[in-house]
């Protein structure tokens, strides 16, 4: 696909990057659904075809399952459903929307091959399955689907493995059929992508007993001044949270707050940045806009990002604190008054690093290494004398 590339990566696995250059709202990729049914709830609402919603549906002959608004959307559905139609007569009844998927990706394997197809960025073959993180309760139900589709699935057709099947069944996800970018996207930018996956209740309350443990281990080594050791533990908290805790959950947004503190004291500001980022976009969904907490963790924010020379988005976060202090804390208050000093000197740094970066920079690193900054005079046109010399 021209647009995206495919790449791996030691530490988070296989991930997606751009290409080319994308403007907000462009489409980054569109991809077909592999195979698709329709929702057990659904079975007698909408087409079986082009999923769309009709009074009067007709009726497969033959499986009297299969639903379609017209004789158009039964021819174009017979090539998916000529298997399945076989099958459904034969077990009696139509098995459930799991079953009925995992058999249909099968008969397209069976016909075409695992391998990838056109328009397809990863092959049914090359597909991450999640079996080896689903907790026993789900494995339990793993092993009832591929019972239930050993019960189903034809004598007559290709016979797949247990570890195959188990493969399929572990990938059954709602694959997105496309991505728009919500962004301006340079060429190589890292695109997000997830599968919404509902983590089990047993996974949630191990990941949050963990996380209280290594609470209290941050606070020990905090107590004892220990803060490389009050990054370690965080940094591996958040990496083990991050997999199962969205996005604005209480005991991942805690840690984010931790280890960008304690980062920025350590003055490793750009590492520092990252996670308060993280943990400003988590508050900006849990709290109003006016929300003092939301002010302070923006000014933290801001700070680091300045601190790290990222001035522009250091500047911004600071001006939407500096808003809210005014509304929480009042224009008198000790806080909003330094913050309308970060401000005023934060915005005199972004029209300095806007009108030349390179002299905001050289500026920026003489003063954090507490030295004169040396600049080369601009070039004239003069001569400068006694570089030439007349031949006598």
């Amino acid at each position: 696909m021209e647009t995206v590339e495919v790449f791996n990566s030691e530490a988070k696995g296989r991930g997606l990057k751009a290409a080319k250059e994308f403007w907000a709202g462009d489409v980054v990729f569109a991809e077909r659904a592999y195979a698709a049914v329709v929702f057990d709830s659904l079975t007698h609402v909408v087409c079986h075809t082009c999923f769309k919603r009709h009074e009067r549906l007709h009726r497969c002959g033959q499986c009297k399952f299969a639903q379609y608004c017209d004789r158009t959307c039964q021819k174009d559905a017979w090539v998916n459903h000529k298997s399945e139609c076989s099958a459904i007569k034969k077990h009696g009844k139509a098995p459930t929307e799991t079953i009925r998927l995992a058999a249909r990706i099968l008969w397209r394997i069976e016909r075409e091959g695992g391998g990838l197809t056109e328009g397809c960025l990863v092959s049914i073959d090359n597909l991450q399955n999640h079996v080896e993180h689903l907790g026993e309760e789900e494995k339990k139900e793993l092993r009832i689907d591929v019972e239930s589709f050993l019960e189903f699935w034809p004598t007559e057709s290709k016979q797949f493995g247990m570890q195959y099947i188990s493969h399929i069944l572990g990938v059954e996800l709602v694959l997105p059929v496309g991505f728009a970018s919500g962004e301006e996207l340079n060429k190589h930018t890292p695109i997000i992508l997830s599968y919404i996956l509902q983590p089990s209740q047993e996974a949630v309350k191990d990941i949050i007993q963990f996380t209280k443990e290594t609470l209290e281990k941050i606070d020990k080594a905090r107590s004892e001044g220990i803060y490389h050791e009050v990054v370690k533990l965080s940094r591996e908290c958040v990496a083990k949270q991050e997999v199962v805790l969205g996005e604005t959950n209480i005991y991942l947004l805690r840690i984010l707050s931790i280890i960008s503190e304690v980062l920025s004291y350590l003055q490793l500001f750009d590492e520092a940045a990252g996670y308060s980022k993280r943990m400003v976009d988590g508050y900006l969904k849990l709290y109003h806009p006016n929300n003092a907490q939301l002010g302070m963790a923006l000014m933290r924010a801001g700070v680091t990002h300045w601190h790290a020379g990222l001035i522009e988005a250091g500047h911004g976060m600071i001006c939407k604190a500096y808003a809210i202090l005014l509304v929480t804390h009042g224009p008198s208050h000790p806080i909003t008054k330094d913050l309308e000093g970060m401000r005023v000197q934060s915005e005199m740094e972004l029209r300095m690093f806007q009108q030349n970066e390179f002299l905001y920079y050289k500026m920026r690193e003489a003063a954090l290494q507490n030295q004169k900054i040396q600049i080369m005079p601009e070039p004239t046109n003069e001569i400068s004398p006694g570089i030439f010399q007349k031949k006598q």
